[in-house]
């Protein structure tokens, strides 16, 4: 049998590990009403598995890269997989809500490590004849993960059962540990910088009283007083954070950055943009499931459509903002994008699943030439020695916009059943909280319409008329 070139061979190891913790992140969305029936709580209540989970990716993903440069890149990698795995059969375990959020939690810690030690082994691994290449091996989790994880989690929830959605992270864990043992190597820096201790704590735990204490403000799994002082204390710690940040040579997030424009507006724009679109995979599968009556099967098959979508534009986008620049694509794409999420507030029981389908799709197309273009637009007039830091920050409000999406989307949710006077989910509370979320998604034009022509012109190759 021909050995695999080791160019090719690394980024498959990784791009496994990626595809697992791609695929869990969407996967477990589709059997949220399962979940809940199988805890005998009500499907609002697991957004805390939700956001717990991305709560954990934001928290920990500032402290990997350092990790990885104290410990070696290939130790960090495989206790990542092991932490992941532990996490899913905690998930699979877990007969409580709490035990099943924590569960969460500790899955994001792992999966928090993967990504980002994943890609830095492959950077530093691979020649710069070979890279674009390794990179496109990365991809394929990212693309392909969305697309496979509502299928599979609707056809498990539907014909077996929920739990073993985290099982089947087992076999891929322990094949992944085998084999970045045997051909990752232990890529370690020789001079590592002290890391920020009061500064992660205090971000750490700032951040993670806030969501959760936003997360819980619906009164589940806490009383409304402890959700209110857990955001009370949760913004003490971040202002905290936010003072003694600048002071610091090397600060766990570095606010500095935020004077770049391009940089400024990309964060912060993507974060209105990215709080309505993190709404979707809670309220969608519980849209189809509990509104119309779909299984998780069916309902999973209707919104992968959206992934499907995404693919597609990846091989358009840079075409696209060639063309037409950043700010004319971000500003017009945002419209489209929050438009298409509000198309979604018009689906009933009777309509045509075609028609559903398709509006998924090209409501995947729009979101992913956003995200495509935001994430470009962020690192335009970074210069290299800060691209690290750049990373962390941009990744660590991602996750905390994704959060804040489910939470909103939560929110909207119960509060469009608390106007129409009832207290159990139904049917028409779901138009009023897409409408919501597709409102705050618009809201990003506030940001977007800052950019001068220019912006970004060195990446997206773009020049303007005259």
């Amino acid at each position: 049998m021909p050995r695999i070139p080791r160019r090719i061979l690394l980024p498959l190891i990784i791009a496994c590990a990626l595809f697992m913790e791609n695929m869990d992140s969407t996967v477990i969305a589709t059997s949220l009403p399962a979940i809940a029936r199988d805890l005998n709580e009500d499907p609002i209540a697991l957004k805390l598995a939700l956001t717990s989970y991305l709560l954990s990716l934001a928290v920990f993903i500032p402290v990997s890269g350092w990790m990885a440069d104290r410990f070696g890149a290939r130790t960090v990698f495989r206790s990542a997989i092991c932490v992941f795995m532990g996490g899913s059969i905690l998930c699979a375990l877990s007969g409580t809500l709490e035990g099943f959020v924590l569960a969460r939690f500790i899955q994001g810690m792992g999966g928090a490590m993967m990504v980002p030690v994943g890609r830095l082994v492959v950077l530093r691994s691979t020649s710069k004849d070979d890279l674009v290449r390794a990179l496109s091996w990365l991809t394929i989790p990212a693309l392909v993960g969305p697309v496979i994880g509502p299928p599979l989690g609707g056809f498990i929830s539907t014909w077996f059962h929920w739990r073993w959605i985290f099982f089947i992270n087992i076999p891929i864990s322990i094949i992944g540990l085998v084999l970045a043992g045997r051909h990752v190597e232990n890529i370690r820096e020789p001079v590592v910088p002290p890391l920020d201790w009061s500064g992660f704590l205090l971000s750490a735990f700032g951040l993670s009283f806030l969501m959760l204490g936003l997360a819980t403000a619906g009164r589940h799994l806490v009383s409304l007083p402890v959700s209110l002082a857990g955001i009370v204390l949760g913004t003490a710690m971040m202002v905290g954070y936010v003072r003694s940040a600048g002071r610091k040579a090397h600060p766990v997030l570095d606010l500095g950055l935020l004077r770049i424009t391009t940089f400024r507006v990309g964060v912060f724009g993507g974060f209105l943009f990215r709080i309505g679109i993190g709404a979707i995979p809670f309220l969608l599968p519980l849209f189809l499931q509990l509104g119309f009556g779909l299984n998780p099967f069916e309902s999973g098959m209707l919104t992968c459509a959206s992934a499907a979508g995404a693919m597609f534009m990846k091989t358009l986008a840079a075409r696209i903002l060639q063309r037409f620049g950043f700010r004319r694509v971000l500003i017009g794409n945002a419209v489209c994008a929050a438009l298409s999420l509000a198309l979604i507030a018009g689906f009933t029981r009777h309509t045509p699943h075609l028609l559903i389908t398709a509006t998924l799709l090209l409501g995947g197309c729009f979101r992913s030439l956003q995200f495509t273009s935001l994430n470009a637009l962020s690192y335009a007039d970074i210069e290299k020695p800060l691209m690290s830091r750049a990373t962390s920050l941009a990744s660590v409000i991602q996750q905390l916009a994704a959060g804040t999406g489910v939470t909103v989307g939560a929110f909207a949710l119960q509060a469009s059943g608390w106007l129409q006077g009832h207290g159990t989910v139904m049917a028409a509370d779901f138009p009023p909280a897409f409408l919501c979320v597709a409102l705050v998604s618009a809201c990003s034009l506030l940001w977007l319409v800052q950019l001068g022509q220019q912006a970004g012109a060195t990446i997206s190759g773009h020049r303007p008329a005259g």
